[in-house]
Formats: structure tokens, sequence, C-alpha cells
């Protein structure tokens, strides 16, 4: 308990979600706060409701991801709960007090916050724990699909249609089919499926464009790009945390170097190394080798030299390490990697992603770990990964041009 009372007085005081765990490790609870500190604090003042105190005998450690409005952490909080089913917020289900979002079965589905004592028969999303927060985000999702609110269709246009926030069906201004994709879209919002949502909008701006409906695929761009800035400072950390508790991480990796070799017909081999901070690229800190010491088509030394080349220099600097070492290969390269590190003296945590079937390898498991393909931290293992090969490429294919012009001098 002591330890959890130190961690309190570290949190911040900026919005964001809150992971309770138990001795376990196991995630037991979520919640969202305006100020992370204060609220979390709260649990642990006495005088609480039993299930609160039920909740907190059972707390041995908290993590926190920062969100930049309430908003935003209502949205994360409702997918971490989806994705973990802690113990604690599992009750809510049950809990008649608290709103949803509900849609009517209707042509034109209207769309309100409602407690409904009987819910059979009726489309809930939620429940959610602060009303005042849900009507917050309805407010950001409505600017990006507007929908009706209106208890009857008065046959025209009202204010909300002048304002952008409703596309009017009342006075026929949208057909049944586009109406569904809008309530479609704000489902999904609101169930934490915002890779599938964002695919879905990306898919349909394609087929708008070819078929030159240059207009239309101009306001799917708009929503993809507003869909995107309603997430900004919420997805990442999101992958971060479910990247530190798939691997078994120590930290949380808000410091990540990826690493792949570029050989093609063994000439010009060159390594690259991108860095990632706060799950972002970090531009400033790629770097990129020309393999050296290795006259020979040999993947593994050539990614032993790279790794070897990079910690000797940051060790020598009094630089900061990564949190994390992610190789692009399977069992024999994560394997390497790790001897190279061992013969440096440090204990980073390693792991490689093999390309057939995307399988993340340990150094010392002999059997991979399969990630589901809808996961956040494999899709932030695998953007690490795309943008290594990519810079490695670059390089590589600049280091032949060079070598052919050198010839055609001569």
């Amino acid at each position: 308990m002591a330890i959890v009372k130190e961690k309190i007085k570290r949190l911040p005081l900026t919005a964001g979600v809150y992971l309770m765990k138990d001795s376990a490790g196991r995630v037991i609870y979520v919640g969202k706060a305006v100020s992370l500190r204060k609220r979390v604090a709260s649990y642990f003042r006495g005088n609480n409701p039993p299930k609160t105190e039920a909740l907190a005998g059972n707390i041995c450690d908290i993590e926190y991801i920062e969100c930049v409005s309430e908003a935003q952490a209502l949205l994360l909080e409702s997918a971490l709960i989806k994705e973990k089913q802690p113990k604690f917020n599992v009750e809510l289900k049950d809990a008649k007090s608290y709103p949803f979002l509900e849609v009517s079965r209707e042509e034109f589905p209207r769309i309100f916050i409602s407690r409904p004592r009987d819910k059979e028969g009726r489309i809930l999303l939620g429940p959610y724990t602060d009303a005042g927060a849900l009507k917050e985000v309805m407010k950001l999702v409505r600017r990006i699909f507007p929908y009706r609110s209106c208890v009857r269709l008065s046959g025209k246009p009202c204010l909300y249609f002048h304002l952008k926030l409703c596309p009017a069906p009342c006075a026929g201004y949208i057909s049944p089919d586009e109406y569904e994709k809008t309530v479609n879209g704000i489902r999904k919002v609101l169930e934490g499926r915002r890779r599938e949502l964002e695919e879905d909008l990306e898919r349909q701006m394609r087929e708008a464009s070819g078929r030159q409906l240059f207009e239309k695929a101009a306001g799917l761009r708009d929503k993809l790009t507003a869909l995107q800035n309603l997430y900004a400072g919420c997805q990442k950390p999101h992958e971060l945390s479910a990247l530190k508790d798939i691997l078994n991480l120590p930290s949380m990796p808000l410091n990540i170097e990826a690493f792949d070799i570029s050989n093609l017909s063994g000439t010009s081999a060159v390594g690259s190394l991108v860095s990632f901070r706060d799950g972002k690229p970090d531009k400033n800190n790629y770097r990129r080798f020309r393999i050296k010491s290795i006259g020979k088509i040999d993947d593994y030394a050539m990614l032993g030299e790279v790794l070897r080349r990079r910690y000797r220099r940051l060790l020598k600097n009094g630089a900061g390490l990564p949190d994390l070492v992610i190789v692009d290969g399977g069992r024999g390269h994560v394997r390497r990697a790790k001897e190279e590190l061992d013969r440096l003296g440090l204990a980073l945590p390693v792991v490689g992603i093999a390309k057939q079937n995307e399988e993340i390898w340990f150094p010392l498991k002999s059997r991979p770990l399969i990630i589901p393909r809808d996961n956040p931290a494999l899709k932030l293992i695998q953007r690490m990964r795309d943008e290594a090969h990519r810079f490695a490429r670059k390089y590589h294919v600049l280091l032949r041009k060079k070598k052919l012009l050198n010839k055609n001098d001569c």
C-alpha cells in the first residue's frame, strides 16, 4: 500500500485514464479523471461505499495514461474496459443508474442519452460512468457524424441542419443507406473500433475519388482528419500501454529503437535505426549504418555490427538508452541481438518480428508470441518495423546509385 500511495503523489493533475492492478498484475479496474492524482487519491481516503473499499483493498499497482481532455479520456476508458474486461468494471453492465447512448429502431434512428430501466430490445452503447463527459463526447462526435436527435421528424430542416449537426432526414436530404453509415460510424467511435472506422472511411474516400465524386471524397477526408484529431493524444498512449502489457515490460516503452538490415544480392549492405518516442517517430534520432566488418551475406553478423556500434556510442557518450529494442527478424535475429547487448553489459528488453506470420520472438523462448492482428501493440510494432525497413531501403538505393555513377564516371 505504501508503494501505491507513493505512486499517487507522482500522478499528474491532468485528465487521463488510470488502470488499477492486483498482486498478480491483472487490471481490475479502469477509470477516467479530470485530475488523475485527485481522483485516484479519493479511493484511499476511507468512508467510501463498500464496493469502492473492496476495490481499494485489492490495488497493488497503478498505471495511467494522460489525455488532452476529459472527453478523450472517456473514449479511451471505454476502449480499455472492453479490451481488458476488468473485474470491478464488469459490474457496471448490471447497474441501472448509469447512462447509455441509445439508438432508436427507426429508418433514420434517433440518437440520445438514456437511463432505461428495461434494456430488452433496445440498441444501447455503454454504460458510461459520467453523463456530463458523455455529452461532451457526443458534441465532438456530432461534428464528425451529424445525426438526428429530435423525437419526431418534422418534414423540414431545423436549426441543427443549418449548424451542420443533422443531415435532415426529415426533408429527404440523406438516404437510409448513407444515414446507416453515419450510425455505424458513431457506434465504432464509442466502441473503441477506431482502426476499423479509419479503414472504412479511407475505402469510401478511394471509391468516391475513383468515381470522380470529388466533393464527397473531400467530405470523407475531412471526417477522417476530424476523427484523428478527436483521438489525438489518446491513441498513442493506449498503444504503449498495450505493448507494455503484452510484452510484460518492466516500464512503459516511451523510447523504442527498431533495426533493419538491407542486403540485396550481398552488395552495399546497410543497417537502419529508427527511434520512436511516445509512440511517434523521432526522426532526429534516426541513424543509418554502412556495414564495414562483414564481407559476405550474413544478416546475423550485420545486425550484430549495427547494434554494437549503436550502443557502444550511447554508452561512451552517456546518452539515454531505449526502453525496448525491436529487430526485423525471427528467433536467430533476436538471439544475436541479445548476445550483442549482453557483451556490452546492457539488460535491454529486445524482441524480433518475423514477416511471414508477424510472430513476435523473444531471445530465451523457443516459441513465438502470436498477437491478434487488431491489437494496438502489434500495430505499433509493425509500424516501427516498416519504418525501419523503409529507411534502410532508402539508404541502400542511395549507395547503389552512387556506386553506379562512379562506374559511369570511369
